[in-house]
């Protein structure tokens, strides 16, 4: 998506053109999640918007989600979820990544789930003791990643001390959860084993007498790959955002849109001669004569350094990177007939880093191959200096901020 020469866009939103941005199109999101439930069906969606919704906008990005059917809401801390209480979303939603100093007290009062390892039990318990209100938890096995959540062998006893706590009315356990290693690779045989870890720990909680609400295992390519895994909820993450989890298969194949589009404006162009060396190192020289075009965007933006090569598209052309990518900026070389082609100047003109690549643009996947990277991380890498900008953003409704279900049954 570009903008108009009326400096609007397609959808008739309009603005003033900013010299740099990162534009989210929330009907994308709308559109992923819709998709994605019904893949899902019957099990639940939560919405996973940690790290500001992989550098989307937390707020914005859960408010669609949550218009378009998603029941749940995912952060990684605390604070992350405390910012979205307070900006008034009210949907249930859970943390699990901690440390002795999170604010577990919050939580509980914000009625922020919890997600346990175990070792946080006595301080859940302590935060729901102050604010004498029992907390919610989901206890979380590691089935096989190796990071957080408890070991197979310490799961009797996590449960135990769990259910004991319950039983004294400070904690209720509403979930069991794991995550997967290698869900993005459907041949591997660790999602079996994990998967039969999980039942196995799921069974122990029952004879335990624990009455679970929600059991979630999926991740974003389990939910569009393996229904063994749904459950009763799903959690996704790259879906949500339109990217592929899978190297051999697109977002479109998946029926999924790219949700950002990182865009800015030519900042300068100049004709040099053949051999002209270009950034640090002088490690690109112009083939012939050439125009050198210049990307107000760098490393400080989130661009990876290493990824030289990067497209950028100009009037509908795509454009290699060449030369180191600076702090604040990169090159790419024109040609040259490029200023001739345009009828003129090219300063100012739009150039778009990455899209939803349906015009022929770039991607984000293609900026991952040009870093050697995956594209989760170069929609979340972009910084905060590029100002992010929303389009097809619908009024708040009741669905979005209704009253607290930590309050009510389910």
């Amino acid at each position: 998506m570009t903008y108009q020469a009326n400096g609007s866009w397609p959808d008739g939103t309009s603005g003033a053109v900013l010299e740099r941005s990162a534009v989210i199109d929330l009907e994308a999101i709308r559109h992923n999640v819709r998709v994605l439930t019904a893949v899902a069906s019957p099990a639940q969606l939560m919405a996973v918007v940690k790290a500001d919704a992989y550098g989307h906008g937390a707020i914005q990005v859960a408010r669609a989600a949550l218009q378009a059917g998603a029941s749940w809401l995912g952060v990684a801390h605390i604070s992350e979820g405390l910012a979205l209480r307070a900006a008034g979303i009210d949907a249930p939603m859970l943390a699990w990544l901690h440390t002795p100093e999170s604010n577990f007290a919050a939580a509980v009062a914000a009625g922020i789930d919890i997600g346990v390892s175990g070792w946080e039990l006595p301080q859940v318990v302590a935060a729901a003791r102050a604010q004498q209100r029992p907390a919610r938890v989901h206890l979380k096995l590691d089935t096989g990643l190796g990071r957080n959540g408890c070991t197979i062998e310490k799961w009797d006893s996590v449960v135990g001390e769990a259910v004991d706590y319950q039983d004294q009315g400070l904690l209720r356990v509403v979930g069991v959860f794991s995550h997967l290693a290698v869900a993005d690779e459907p041949h591997r045989p660790e999602t079996d084993q994990q998967l039969a870890a999980f039942r196995e720990a799921l069974a122990i909680a029952s004879d335990a007498g624990v009455d679970l609400e929600v059991r979630h295992l999926a991740n974003t390519p389990a939910t569009l790959s393996r229904p063994d895994t749904h459950f009763d909820l799903v959690r996704v993450g790259l879906g949500l955002y339109g990217l592929s989890p899978f190297e051999d298969q697109t977002s479109a194949e998946l029926g999924l849109r790219p949700a950002m589009t990182v865009r800015t404006l030519l900042s300068n162009c100049k004709t040099v001669p053949e051999g002209q060396g270009v950034s640090y190192g002088l490690n690109y020289h112009t083939p012939s004569d050439s125009t050198l075009g210049l990307i107000p965007l760098g490393y400080a933006d989130g661009v990876p350094r290493v990824a030289t090569g990067g497209p950028v598209r100009v009037n509908g052309v795509n454009y290699p990177v060449v030369g180191r990518i600076a702090m604040d900026q990169m090159v790419i070389d024109l040609g040259p007939d490029a200023e001739r082609s345009a009828g003129g100047s090219l300063i100012g003109a739009e150039a778009v880093m990455f899209g939803d690549g349906s015009d022929g643009g770039p991607t984000a996947d293609d900026w991952a191959r040009a870093a050697g990277t995956i594209n989760y991380e170069i929609v979340t890498r972009i910084s905060p200096r590029v100002p992010r900008s929303y389009v097809n953003e619908l009024p708040l409704d009741a669905a979005v901020t209704g009253s607290a279900p930590q309050k009510a049954a389910r």
